[in-house]
């Protein structure tokens, strides 16, 4: 029997409830990520922020959005984008503040 393509690869919810759920959720933890943001260059406080595990986020992210963009998925490739903006302002942050 051939899948039904209006479900998502697991069957429990629509295709398009599942793209709706993932895009909140970019939008959700990019916003929980903004008082990291404002902590730094606001407060001009950097302790505790590793510069690894950041620098791990913004590869991670260069590297997602190479493949959004060779998958022509706008819904990898545009969250990049912000995440790249976001985990930049943090390292740079960082070692201005450090």
């Amino acid at each position: 029997m051939p899948p039904n393509p209006g479900t998502s690869a697991y069957g429990l919810l629509p295709h398009g409830t599942v793209k709706r759920l993932l895009g909140g959720l970019s939008i959700f933890t990019m916003l929980m990520t903004i008082p990291q943001v404002f902590a730094i260059w606001i407060s001009h406080v950097a302790s505790g922020v590793s510069l690894v595990s950041w620098g791990a986020y913004l590869i991670s992210a260069v590297v997602w959005l190479w493949y959004g963009l060779w998958r022509r998925d706008k819904n990898i490739y545009l969250p990049c984008v912000g995440w790249i903006l976001l985990d930049s302002a943090v390292l740079i942050g960082a070692l201005v503040y450090r």
